[in-house]
């Protein structure tokens, strides 16, 4: 199981789907992660990849918790 380097969450714990594009090889999914870094995944007959990973804004960082799924909700 791989994780989020900045924040340990799990990569199979998508917190929000952004954007899905279909492509020759499958699909490109752009995610977020419970922390806020922004993903690009492609999919494929393979499984799921992170391809790319950006680092977490330190205006946009949400709070990690502790449970994988209990992300809290922005007002």
């Amino acid at each position: 199981m791989t994780t989020c380097p900045f924040c340990g969450w799990p990569d199979s714990d998508v917190v929000a789907v952004l954007s899905r594009h279909r492509t020759p090889e499958g699909a490109t999914v752009w995610t977020r992660c419970a922390c806020g870094s922004l993903q690009t995944r492609v999919v494929g007959a393979a499984g799921t990849e992170v391809v790319v990973r950006g680092r977490p804004h330190e205006a946009e960082a949400r709070p990690v918790t502790d449970t994988p799924g209990d992300v809290p909700c922005d007002k």
